[in-house]
């Protein structure tokens, strides 16, 4: 009887709810149709789709919708008609925004590809081979450098984890690390490995808005963030280790993973897939190759890694499509925040805003105004890492050329906006995802982990702020 009265009690919050949320975009397109009536769409008002959209994230509206309902808000303030509408998000499809959204679907379709082939398995227990396990301390570092690299080679998280960590929970079940020490193992050195990714969405939104190379973003952005993930996190982990293993927070006996990397399919298509991997990235540095490469790239090592490890065309084919398909919403995103800039392009708010603080701008300090934009980016805006540093850009990146801010710094202010909320102040699917591929429930832990982490890094960003 008391969880049939909960089950009501939820279900007539959560409706209570989607009601509020209805009535308030009801509201917020009338209001945006207000002004698009007395033509303010150039003034200050035209940025209010972009605070819609912050509001509606926040509240916890599916990420899509809310950039659906804010582009929809600033549709209603230009009073575009179905012609223009259409024009503008045809536009949007060239734009190197959904060009990112369709590099993450070709990422995704790679990633399913290593799963179906045991590629990304072989990789996971080389990996943990290589380090030579002598102690728990060496257990927990192969761990974490396992989580980094498979992260890092197929650029996602969930995809990523959900691949390793079976097998990183069944070598912790075998050298007695703990539950609590995996969860913090995956936040560390999955989110570090998520920095160094050269196909992620968010950091090839990050090389577009900054005009730089792979190399570039990883000498003053991703490599730092690592290097101090391992200096912080080891000792940590290791703490936490000790004081786990007091209650017996272990896993519980797992049946053994079945090796799969003693197939000669498998290993050829390992080394094919890294050796395609290592030539893209050489190339991309070589030749500032931008955001388009993947296109051509990913597609063309996903099948060169299947066909080696013996799947017909046609098995390559579906399996590509899965994976691609299981996060088509991205593309969506990614299509929607095109179309939304481009709208809130054309009204020009941003120029004006510019224009009307430009002396208050050229007086204040370089340095101020980057600690300040990457503050805002942490904790001010909402949604998807990629979408942060999109409208991180989009909002600040004009003032920032005009006040001389260099690319260095600006990759500096990027990554920490999008990737420092990964461990803080709050909770984030990163680390909710981190917790749930590691069977740990404990929010308590992992998020205080996150925090010890997030002070060295925002002060060592701001050291180098100092120097770039």
């Amino acid at each position: 009887m008391t969880m049939v009265l909960d089950s009501a009690r939820y279900l007539n919050s959560k409706s209570t709810k989607q009601s509020a949320m209805a009535a308030t975009a009801l509201f917020s397109v009338i209001a945006c149709s207000i002004v698009g009536f007395y033509n303010a769409a150039d003034s200050a008002w035209g940025l209010l789709p972009i605070l819609i959209y912050a509001v509606f994230c926040i509240w916890g509206l599916d990420i899509v919708l809310a950039t659906a309902l804010a582009l929809l808000s600033a549709f209603v303030i230009l009073q575009s008609s179905p012609v223009e509408v259409g024009g503008f998000l045809g536009a949007a499809l060239s734009n190197n925004v959904t060009i990112i959204g369709l590099v993450s679907l070709m990422g995704a379709g790679l990633g399913e590809v290593l799963k179906n082939t045991g590629v990304a398995h072989n990789l996971v227990s080389t990996i943990l081979n290589s380090v030579g396990i002598k102690s728990k301390r060496t257990a927990i570092v192969g761990m974490m450098l396992a989580s980094m690299l498979i992260v890092a080679m197929l650029g996602t998280i969930g995809g990523s984890l959900a691949i390793a960590a079976p097998i990183l929970i069944a070598f912790a079940t075998e050298y007695k690390i703990t539950r609590r020490a995996t969860a913090v193992i995956f936040l560390y050195g999955g989110c570090a490995g998520l920095a160094l990714a050269p196909f992620a969405g968010s950091n090839i939104a990050i090389m577009q808005a900054a005009e730089v190379s792979y190399l570039q973003y990883l000498t003053y952005g991703a490599v730092p963030l690592a290097i101090m993930s391992m200096i912080v996190g080891i000792p940590v982990i290791c703490y936490l280790q000790k004081r786990a293993a007091k209650v017996g927070d272990y896993y519980p006996e797992l049946k053994a993973i079945d090796s799969v990397s003693d197939n000669m399919h498998v290993k050829r298509a390992t080394k094919v897939f890294i050796g395609g991997l290592l030539l893209t990235v050489v190339y991309a540095c070589y030749t500032r190759a931008g955001v388009t490469l993947p296109l051509l790239a990913l597609p063309v090592i996903a099948l060169c890694t299947a066909y080696s490890a013996g799947k017909s065309l046609t098995e390559i084919m579906q399996i590509f499509y899965r994976g691609a398909g299981s996060i088509i919403h991205l593309f969506i995103l990614f299509w929607l925040l095109a179309t939304l800039f481009g709208v809130v392009d054309k009204m020009g708010p941003f120029e004006n805003l510019v224009a009307g603080y430009r002396n208050d701008l050229i007086g204040f300090s370089p340095y101020g105004f980057v600690l300040l934009v990457a503050l805002i980016g942490l904790i001010g805006i909402p949604g998807a890492s990629a979408a942060v540093v999109v409208l991180v850009d989009q909002i600040f990146g004009g003032l920032a050329d005009q006040m001389g801010i260099s690319a260095a710094a600006w990759i500096i202010v990027l990554i920490f906006s999008s990737k420092g909320d990964t461990y803080g102040p709050f909770p984030n699917p990163n680390m909710l995802t981190c917790m749930g591929m590691a069977r740990y429930e404990n929010l308590r832990y992992v998020l205080l982990s996150g925090w010890v982490l997030l002070l060295p890094c925002t002060l060592m960003y701001a050291i180098l702020l100092i120097f770039v």
